[in-house]
């Protein structure tokens, strides 16, 4: 029998087109969260035209709130020019603040600082609170994830744990949205992995404010400056090593926080916002079950925060 081998040429025709980039609105472009109240976010202008702030505004979710009331919302001012970053900053200067305060040299990077003694306001994120940017109300941006409070601490790189596990990023870090990035993250509710938009920073790395390298903008390209990590030797990570047992804790009952590190005070804020302070372990005697936020100031001015649940 012969075999007759037919080959067939098939020619597709391969329509390549052109990438079509958003670039049509704001959204944020770097998040610093550092020790103390060493805290910045910027937000980066990707489109051709001068954009008036005054409809904008940063809102907080914190400690896995659904609404930002409890966690502050800053109301914008100014112009952003194109391709042109606005930077907000903490804006606590007293020293003796009991939650810390913003280095000055953070501050004068800034185009805006919120006002000193203004807690509780956006940049006084914590590593696991969701911050949102919104244009009359609509969401343009969120970073981390509304009504989730990460069992961590803050939202990770590990997506078998939902990103509530593994190495911190949104908490004693800096993170720099990827350059590829044309528009913000408008879903609220969805789960947050920072490792897919966002270029991982140490703590303390403010080299990059100011500056945004964006696929919006071809022609200008920043160098990205990669900041050394601060020493262990030096880290208030390794220096304020401190232990709260029991959380939870029963009502009634008292809460000991045992550091190396000597303890100017500890502030207790409820729900209400209504604040007690203790010098060394916390009466819950007087408390409602529920969840609190636990400040910790040490005498060196380092400030750390947990959550506190009394049941």
């Amino acid at each position: 029998m012969k075999k007759i081998l037919f080959v067939l040429s098939v020619f597709y025709s391969l329509n390549i087109e052109a990438q079509v980039l958003d670039c049509s609105e704001l959204f944020f472009s770097e998040y610093v969260e550092g020790y103390s109240q060493n805290k910045a976010l910027e937000i980066y202008n990707p489109t051709n035209t001068s954009i008036d702030l005054s409809d904008y505004r940063i809102e907080r979710y914190s400690n896995g709130s659904t609404n930002s009331s409890a966690g502050g919302i800053t109301i914008l001012s100014g112009m952003i020019d194109p391709g042109d970053v606005f930077v907000i900053t903490n804006g606590e200067t007293d020293t003796s603040a009991q939650f810390g305060y913003c280095d000055p040299v953070l501050m004068s990077l800034g185009d805006f600082a919120e006002p000193n003694g203004s807690y509780p306001t956006p940049l006084h994120m914590n590593g696991n609170d969701a911050l949102v940017l919104t244009k009359n109300g609509a969401i343009l941006d969120v970073i981390g994830r509304i009504g989730e409070d990460p069992s961590s601490g803050a939202w990770t790189n590990d997506p078998t744990s939902g990103f509530q596990m593994g190495s911190w990023w949104t908490a004693n870090h800096t993170l720099i949205r990827k350059s590829w990035v044309d528009a913000g993250d408008k879903d609220g509710l969805d789960l947050f992995d920072p490792s897919a938009q966002w270029d991982s920073l140490p703590v303390g790395c403010w080299d990059n404010l100011g500056e945004h390298t964006c696929d919006c903008t071809p022609n200008q390209v920043f160098q990205l400056k990669l900041c050394a990590p601060i020493p262990s030797s030096i880290s208030p990570i390794n220096n304020h090593t401190h232990v709260i047992y029991p959380n939870p804790v029963n009502q009634g009952s008292y809460v000991n926080i045992n550091s190396r590190t000597e303890i100017k005070n500890i502030t207790v804020i409820d729900m209400m916002g209504r604040q007690h302070t203790f010098l060394n372990r916390i009466n819950t005697t007087k408390f409602s079950k529920g969840v609190y936020i636990l400040f910790i100031r040490f005498n060196d001015g380092i400030v750390k925060q947990h959550k506190l649940i009394v049941q």
